[in-house]
């Protein structure tokens, strides 16, 4: 069945809005995954350095 002009412009258009929505999702996990390893390693840093001063006091 053939398709009218409107219909397969209102297909394209709600793929690309998908498609784009999924790529942001996906920009944003990121970023999220990499502010949360930086945090973590920041955590990690200072409890190091407690313990090295727990040592010498």
């Amino acid at each position: 069945m053939r398709r009218s002009r409107n219909e397969v412009a209102r297909w394209r258009m709600l793929r690309q809005t998908q498609r784009r929505r999924a790529r942001w999702l996906e920009g944003q996990s990121r970023r999220y995954g990499r502010m949360h390893s930086i945090r973590h390693q920041l955590s990690q840093q200072q409890r190091r350095s407690l313990l090295f001063i727990s040592q010498y006091i």
